[in-house]
């Protein structure tokens, strides 16, 4: 009875929505399309103006700007209509006919949603499993509301670099290059960005000019316009031009606002009348879930100028369209074409975030024969840092099927099997040859003859991070994947993360450090392994790192309501969407967590120093909540500033997972590490904690962090003869410490002698290295 009454529903929601985008098509083809533009353009204008305004409480408030998303939406419905019909004979402009627009616009949109959650709600399973009928939700209600994350002002990053490895190909076709490419895009974005403000500061400026104009003849402003306009001929055009970008859509002309050849933008343009599916007899015709042809050419032809109708396709459908007709053009590029993209693919996470991976070891396209099958298999990218493995599977097409979820879901579903599961399954391989043997070899191939390059033993890497990674963002699959039963974190405990490329262009700019963003990947894999957890895309994750940092342990603790069937965060990028608004966003910095001033020194030179285990000691402060790192930065200012008087002091700071010995040495003298490993192990018995990681830093009274490392601190298991003065420390620490919040301070006796060591004798502090080239440098 429900199936037949959801039937029923939704064959009148998609009757309704049919009629309304019909009317729609009537209206928009029976006006000019400059001027329709013109008045959308400028609606959107004056939100945005009202909206930059308002308070930050209230925008906070209000939520998202459903005036913009409106404007937005009816855009690609003029581009449909643009594309799909003949330019009329007679066409004249009705504001009143643009408000029924609007109107008609806010009901197709509102059936859309209602139809999602009706052709959703029966789904009892699927791919996703048990929890596929809320994600067809999800991903019906994303093709109709959202166009694209992106982030206009990146544009021509993303296009310079995935554009590169063709430079010398568009050239020939084309007659220009990547750099020159990604800018035409670039600017493309920019002009429906900021096209209006700069319009109105042009009018403004031509406005006091004609102004001093009719001041130096001494005659009102209306009877020297002529004769102005006359002197400033170019002025003039200028003018015009500006107001063209105000009030017919002049922003949207990539013609004008770019430098890009008319052979390309016509490869990525339609003619009015070209497009014959959108409206074709048949389900959906004319309603959101049809493939607007907005996904398939980004521009329009209107006369002998192109428009950028709908500037939040330009991203996914431009570099889809401008890639395709490349190949049309010259197909026997195609070989060629393959390999350069999988190899810029398999290059972009370490290429993209070189800062981010300091010295890193990196392995392309490794072999290794499987135990399993007994024959050679391949992995994309190896990158090994310190005691971090990230393992990349690149998918170098496009990230998903421009086809509509409405009319094929499974289609969608493949997606994920072509792109997700096939990546997963290649880590997966590796991950299971990792655990093998203690050591295992990695080989290239060269020749046809595979020369080992490396050895890799799993136990060294605390972290491991199997990643697949598209071109384009995959969202909202890429952070759905995880509910996909086959999908397991991999050995039981390395959790599976999909990631594009155009995200990391973002993820580089908000964690400019190597600590910063291997602590943020340790808490995003945490979240990709847990079940029933959403966040919409990685500018979610991103900002809920930013906003909560182990937002991984919030979400653990809400998941445990067993109430709680799937938990959704919504929203969290709002403080990255902002990074991006406004011309200057270049000059202000962007959001980081906060840090007080004495931790971010130590942070600092554990990060210069980039001693072993140097991303474990900044992990572990990094875990430290606002609470703790205002404890650790007290505890660090009050003994630094004591150092003049001791040779060396330390202290422990304890949590519920681990605890820090952080033991502080006067710069300029001599470490005596017999001395500091016993006192951190003395420590460790006493707290009575598994885990202490321990941390030296030298530094001066002046407050100058010099030097600092990460070491090892032994906890012995029983007493004997040996260490019996460890179990004596311990038991002296623990009658005389007195609780500092977070931790326990024990005062330190000075260091006792100041013996040398050659510069060739083995490192006291047990790391394994000559002192020369460790402590000694």
């Amino acid at each position: 009875m429900y199936d037949k009454k959801q039937k029923e529903v939704a064959a009148s929601l998609l009757k309704d929505m049919e009629a309304i985008s019909a009317s729609m098509r009537e209206l928009i083809v029976a006006m000019p399309p400059h001027d329709l533009l013109g008045y959308i353009y400028a609606q959107h204008m004056m939100k945005a103006l009202a909206d930059q305004s308002a308070a930050e409480e209230q925008r906070a408030e209000d939520g998202p700007n459903d005036l913009i998303n409106e404007n937005q939406f009816l855009l690609e419905y003029v581009h449909a209509v643009l594309a799909s019909d003949a330019d009329p004979v007679n066409v004249t402009f009705d504001e009143a006919r643009c408000t029924e627009l609007y109107e008609l616009g806010r009901k197709l949109r509102e059936k859309a949603m209602f139809f999602a959650m009706v052709t959703s709600a029966n789904t009892k399973d699927g791919v996703f499993g048990p929890d596929t009928a809320d994600i067809e939700f999800r991903v019906k209600s994303t093709w109709v509301m959202l166009r694209g994350n992106r982030y206009q002002v990146l544009e021509g990053e993303f296009y310079r670099y995935v554009l590169m490895p063709h430079d010398d190909v568009l050239k020939e076709v084309y007659g220009v290059g990547a750099a020159d490419i990604a800018e035409g895009f670039q600017a493309m974005a920019d002009a429906t960005r900021t096209g209006h403000s700069e319009a109105v500061r042009e009018i403004m400026a031509q406005f006091e000019a004609a102004q001093a104009f009719a001041a130096a003849e001494s005659k009102p402003l209306e009877n020297v316009m002529e004769a102005w306009m006359a002197t400033n001929a170019e002025q003039s055009k200028t003018v015009g031009r500006a107001i063209d970008d105000m009030f017919r859509g002049g922003v949207a002309n990539v013609s004008r606002h770019t430098r890009l050849p008319p052979t390309l933008l016509a490869d990525l343009a339609y003619q009015r009348g070209e497009e014959t599916e959108f409206f074709a007899v048949g389900d959906f015709s004319g309603t959101p879930y049809r493939t607007l042809p907005a996904r398939k050419k980004p521009l329009i032809q209107l006369g002998s100028d192109y428009y950028a109708v709908d500037p939040c396709f330009t991203r996914d459908a431009g570099y889809r369209a401008l890639l395709y007709n490349l190949l049309q053009r010259k197909p026997d590029y195609r070989k060629t074409f393959e390999d350069r993209q999988k190899q810029m693919s398999e290059a972009a996470f370490s290429d993209i975030l070189a800062a981010q991976l300091p010295g890193a070891k990196v392995f392309q396209e490794v072999y290794y024969k499987d135990p399993t099958s007994k024959q050679w298999s391949e992995n994309d990218t190896l990158i090994l840092i310190d005691d971090v493995l990230f393992l990349v599977e690149a998918k170098a097409g496009a990230a998903a099927t421009i086809a509509s979820p409405a009319l094929d879901f499974g289609r969608h579903a493949q997606s994920v099997q072509d792109l997700v599961l096939k990546a997963y399954k290649q880590c997966e391989r590796f991950f299971n040859y990792l655990n093998s043997e203690d050591e295992v070899p990695l080989y290239y191939r060269t020749g046809g003859r595979y020369e080992e390059c490396a050895r890799v033993c799993r136990s060294v890497y605390r972290v491991m991070v199997p990643i697949g990674l598209t071109v384009e963002s995959f969202s909202p699959f890429s952070t759905y994947c995880k509910e996909l039963p086959q999908v397991e974190p991999l050995l039981g405990q390395h959790a599976f993360v999909s990631l594009s490329i155009d995200e990391l262009f973002v993820l580089k700019r908000f964690l400019p450090t190597p600590g910063e963003f291997i602590h943020y990947m340790e808490v995003r894999q945490a979240v990709a392994g847990m079940r029933r957890a959403h966040l919409f895309d990685e500018f979610d994750h991103l900002g809920a790192y930013l906003k909560k940092n182990r937002f991984d342990q919030d979400i653990a603790d809400e998941l445990k309501d067993d109430k709680v069937n799937m938990l959704i965060w919504d929203g969290m990028s709002d403080i990255i969407d902002r990074s991006f608004e406004g011309e200057d966003w270049e000059s202000g910095p962007f959001p980081t967590q906060d840090f007080p001033e004495e931790v971010l020194k130590l942070l600092g030179a554990l990060d210069g120093n980039r001693a072993s285990g140097w991303l474990l000691a900044e992990s572990s402060i990094r875990n430290l909540g606002g609470e703790g790192r205002n404890d650790l930065a007290k505890m660090l200012s009050d003994l630094r500033q004591t150092l003049n008087l001791h040779p060396a002091r330390y202290f422990t700071l304890s949590g519920d997972s681990e605890s820090l010995f952080i033991w502080l040495q006067r710069h300029g003298r001599l470490i005596d590490w017999t001395k500091v490993n016993d006192k951190a192990s003395a420590a460790a018995l006493s707290l009575k904690v598994s885990n202490v990681i321990g941390i030296v830093a030298e530094v001066s009274g002046d407050g100058i962090y010099h030097r600092a490392q990460s070491f090892s601190v032994h906890i012995p298991k029983e007493r004997t003869e040996e260490n019996a003065h460890i179990y004596e420390g311990a038991a002296r620490v623990a009658n005389r410490a007195r609780s500092v919040n977070l931790g326990l301070q024990e005062k330190v006796m000075p260091v006792v002698g100041d013996k040398k060591i050659g510069r060739n004798e083995p490192c006291p502090c047990g790391g394994g290295k000559k002192y020369k080239r460790c402590h000694g440098r």
